[in-house]
């Protein structure tokens, strides 16, 4: 018998209590049993989970607060996300099927009166109590128990994928978000100097220096922005509600600006992290035992096919013999009995096999396609990991740099009438437009990393990305 799967579902139920703590754009652990509950007046709307603990205080399990982490989001997210703990109740129904499978069917008692008593030599027969057991063939509930046990890990698996792809909807939605709290407070800086702008172009216009024109030009820029301004700000109630709902919470809950979520950049290879992916995907994984699980049912339908032992054991109340002095007057027989059931229509048993070969092929190529699948999309997210930490880097030493020292210079040379306004305008807008699409690129380097993350099954090696460093080459 095959060990693993009993290990991985027992090995389940204690890794629930294991703790994690890890970067912001990390996939934490589980939470730690003895560390949560639900909040008073949850219980009432929350099922039973061994995932929650109820002899905890209020105050042990995860809450959010003004200063909470990206971290502390994700951990708040696995607690309180309902198709986390829909998942994991599922896997509890796996688990409770083993003990199902691996009984011996019920035994059968029988009572029976007889209308005439038959009279025999030692009394007439009254009555008959017996008790019968079916014993299926060797090893068929052994099968069962295997089966069921690699359907409980593939669950375990199931549970694991969920927590994954929750924890990557919590930390895009973060870095959505403060994509667009930086939006806003960039276009707030470049509102303030076109209002700077504006200021230098009156005080040139009072002294007939300065045109009309290029006032009303600065002021219709300045109109512009603030329009943008708006717009952006009108989006943040959407992009709030998106992270609260993976959250559990209220559409309209209040989150805190995030514009400064640090970064981090993978070190490790595409191939490498397909080679990671084929031992810890969750949905592999799960998969895996699912093959194995419908290798046992092929053995179980073959084992189905086999003749089954009954045993039986009547007792048969006996009334006195009419003539007391027989010997053995009274005496109440007990019959020990044994049957077999006969497997004769075939047919059904040999259709059974090959739906279970059939089932386990089917599994098999379904496999094989989410597995191609899952390595094409990390070359994918590696990718476009790998191109938005180029941009960030191209944007913030070098883009951002120049279009500052020319906005500068044009600046300067604008107030000592150098330099005409169209060209300080355009300079405006190029740095306007770089800051954004560094802000852009920093968000696609952390969703694509928390898509690596979900991908891998675990958590991708990184490094900060405010440190230098030298990503694998994808060989």
């Amino acid at each position: 018998m095959d060990s693993r799967p009993f290990a991985c579902v027992l090995g389940a139920a204690v890794s629930v209590y294991v703790a994690g703590c890890t970067s912001p754009f990390d996939i934490p652990d589980p939470i730690a049993v003895n560390a949560i509950n639900p909040p008073p007046g949850a219980r009432n709307h929350r099922p039973p989970s061994r995932y929650r603990a109820d002899d905890v205080p209020t105050e042990a399990f995860p809450a959010l607060s003004a200063d909470s982490s990206p971290d502390g989001y994700v951990r708040y997210a696995l607690f309180h996300n309902p198709r986390v703990e829909q998942a994991y109740q599922q896997w509890l129904a796996a688990a409770d099927r083993l003990p199902q499978v691996r009984a011996l069917p019920d035994p059968r008692l029988n009572f029976g009166f007889f209308v005439n008593e038959v009279e025999t030599r030692v009394g007439a027969q009254q009555a008959r109590i017996g008790a019968q057991q079916t014993f299926p063939w060797p090893g068929e509930l052994q099968n069962k128990e295997d089966a069921a046990s690699f359907a409980a890990a593939a669950a375990w698996q199931r549970f694991q994928s969920a927590r994954l792809a929750v924890s990557e909807r919590v930390v895009v939605s973060l870095h959505e978000l403060a994509y667009l709290d930086s939006a806003l407070q960039i276009t707030r800086d470049n509102l303030d100097l076109l209002r700077t702008v504006e200021e230098v172009i009156r005080a040139r216009y009072r002294v007939a220096t300065g045109s009309h024109p290029e006032l009303i030009r600065v002021q219709l820029e300045y109109a512009q922005l603030e329009d943008r301004l708006a717009q952006l700000a009108s989006m943040r109630p959407s992009y709030v509600a998106d992270l609260n709902a993976a959250l559990n919470r209220d559409s309209s809950a209040p989150i805190r600006s995030l514009p400064d979520l640090p970064g981090r950049v993978a070190n490790l290879s595409a191939d490498n992290l397909v080679e990671i992916a084929r031992r810890s995907n969750p949905q592999l994984l799960a998969l895996d035992d699912l093959i194995e699980q419908q290798r046992m049912l092929t053995e179980v339908a073959r084992k189905d096919g086999l003749p089954d032992l009954t045993v039986g054991l009547d007792y048969i109340v006996t009334d006195e013999a009419l003539d007391s002095s027989i010997p053995e007057s009274g005496d109440d027989p007990i019959l020990l009995s044994f049957g077999i059931n006969l497997p004769l229509w075939r047919e059904k048993y040999d259709a059974a096999v090959r739906e279970s070969l059939a089932n386990r092929l089917a599994v098999s190529y379904e496999r094989a396609d989410q597995a191609n699948r899952i390595f094409s999309s990390i070359h994918r997210a590696w990718f476009e990991h790998t191109d938005a930490d180029r941009r960030v880097r191209l944007y913030r030493q070098t883009l951002i740099p120049k279009a500052e020292e020319s906005l500068r210079a044009y600046l300067a040379s604008y107030r000592a009438g150098s330099a005409s306004f169209l060209d300080l305008l355009d300079t405006e807008r190029t740095l306007l437009e770089f800051a954004i699409a560094s802000e852009r690129a920093r968000a696609d380097r952390a969703t694509a990393l928390a898509r690596l993350n979900t991908l891998a099954g675990e958590i991708v090696p990184t490094t900060p990305a405010d440190q230098p460093h030298d990503v694998e080459n994808n060989q």
